[in-house]
Parts: structure tokens; C-alpha cells; sequence
């Protein structure tokens, strides 16, 4: 039996990243495949040096959170859809490279900041478009 196909799917809570997850799930419920959705977390730096630990805040919970509530926005109740939430710590468009190396499709939300919005990709999808080891779809807001 072949293995199902795996999508991963960044997700940051951003509009943007929202329609790559609808984008992503809609595809692959016609192939059968399955949805990674991935919110990379970082610990925040104060003054050039990581905060470990914040009275009564923990990053990956937070992280969690976040993930889940832009699921279940997307999803709006659905319990079908083939999703999978994860949360990594780290530097997104490192993590989200390293996960392509086992996935069949990368996909990320463009923000479409900067000077060039209309015409240039955002630094992470770029950094994914460049570097993923699988085919990268990039879904503008």
C-alpha cells in the first residue's frame, strides 16, 4: 500500500497563513493526502539575550494556542478534515526547510510586506522557495 501524502503547512496566525491552510486542506482532501499544520515558535530575546522564562508564560503553550485557534478557524467546527497540529521552537524558515524533507508539498501564506509587496516574496517564503527539498506553494492573501 502507498504511503499518503504528507503536506506541511506553516502556520503564524496571519491571514495569509490561513489561506495557505485552506488552501492546503482543499487539496488535500481531492488526493487523499494529509495536512501538517506547523506554527514555529521562538523564544523572544531581551536585549540580545534569550528570555527563558516569563512569570506565569510558556511559549509553547501559547504556541499551542495560537495553533489551534487558527485550526479551528479555518476548520469552523469541522471534524474531518485530515489535520495534523504541531508546534516546533526554533527559526521558521529553518524549521520549515526541515520539514520538507519529508513532506511532498511545502506550502506558505505570503504576507506581502515591503516596498516591492506586489512583486516580491516574503523572506520566508522565499527562504522555503529556495531551499525546501519538495515542491513549495506559496498562496497570496
Amino acid at each position: 500500500m502507498a504511503e499518503q501524502e504528507r503536506f506541511v503547512v506553516g502556520i503564524d496566525g496571519s491571514p495569509a497563513s490561513l489561506d495557505a491552510l485552506r488552501w492546503a486542506i482543499d487539496h488535500a482532501e481531492r488526493l487523499g493526502a494529509v495536512v501538517e499544520a506547523l506554527h514555529v515558535w521562538q523564544i523572544p530575546n531581551l536585549y540580545g539575550s534569550p528570555v527563558e522564562d516569563l512569570p506565569g508564560e510558556s511559549f509553547e503553550a501559547t504556541a499551542k494556542r495560537a495553533l489551534h485557534g487558527s485550526i479551528g478557524e479555518v476548520l469552523g467546527g469541522r471534524t474531518d478534515a485530515p489535520v495534523e497540529p504541531a508546534t516546533r521552537q526554533g527559526y521558521a524558515p529553518k524549521i520549515l526547510v526541515e520539514r520538507s524533507e519529508t513532506a511532498d508539498l511545502l506550502v506558505v501564506g505570503s504576507r506581502g510586506r515591503g516596498a516591492l509587496a506586489g512583486t516580491l516574496l516574503g523572506s520566508v517564503g522565499l527562504h522555503c522557495v529556495t531551499h525546501a527539498r519538495c515542491p513549495v506553494v506559496v498562496v497570496r492573501a
